[in-house]
């Protein structure tokens, strides 16, 4: 559970980063309006979407093997069951 903690976090750093650059930036082209704070939150989520593919790698690797233990741990309790059921 601390793999998905740790990488939640980080993809939240990255949007939020990735957010304040863009949120300073954006008066130097548009006039800041409504629209234009939606706009810059669709282009921080998409930036920072890609950068987290390059940047947390090792953060989701990681996540990933975490997640297959757990399932494999699982099947392997549901397996046990079903072999104690069938010695009853």
């Amino acid at each position: 559970m601390k793999a998905f903690w740790t990488y939640t976090l980080a993809r939240f750093a990255v949007l939020a980063v990735v957010f304040a650059i863009v949120w300073f930036a954006a008066p130097i082209w548009f006039e800041r309006t409504e629209i234009v704070n939606i706009f810059v939150l669709l282009v921080s989520l998409v930036i920072s979407s890609v950068i987290s593919i390059f940047l947390l790698a090792g953060l989701r690797a990681r996540l990933a093997e975490d997640v297959h233990a757990r399932a494999e741990r699982m099947t392997a309790r549901i397996e046990e069951s079903r072999r104690a059921e069938d010695i009853d």
